[in-house]
């Protein structure tokens, strides 16, 4: 199953306070991006987000694990209601961007 678009809006709908957020459509799924970075995952309308530690602080007890396909890595997944909360979730992502490094370049093909 995969995830609505209007799931996908809601979402960024919630994040629009925090600038350069956007979702990129990967196989019927979505990949979120906040500062250049993929912060998380939309995956049969739940949201995934990547885990560092400064976040599993923040989230606290509302902390829940879970694999957004099989074979992913394990993120942490926000109840639909934690998406409710505006300003909690805008909180999240800029914790965990702030915390995730930047993508290395790919290196080219050697010819």
């Amino acid at each position: 199953m995969s995830t609505k678009q209007s799931t996908v809006d809601y979402i960024l709908d919630q994040l629009a306070p925090f600038d350069n957020t956007y979702a990129q459509k990967m196989f019927g799924e979505y990949a979120l991006y906040a500062l250049g970075k993929v912060v998380g995952l939309v995956c049969n309308d739940t949201l995934f987000i990547k885990i560092t530690e400064k976040g599993k602080t923040f989230v606290g007890e509302h902390y829940c694990e879970g694999f957004a396909y099989p074979g992913a890595r394990v993120s942490m997944v926000i109840d639909e209601d934690l998406l409710e909360n505006r300003e909690w979730l805008c909180k999240l992502v800029q914790i965990t961007a702030d915390n995730l490094p930047f993508q290395k370049p790919k290196k080219k093909k050697a010819k």
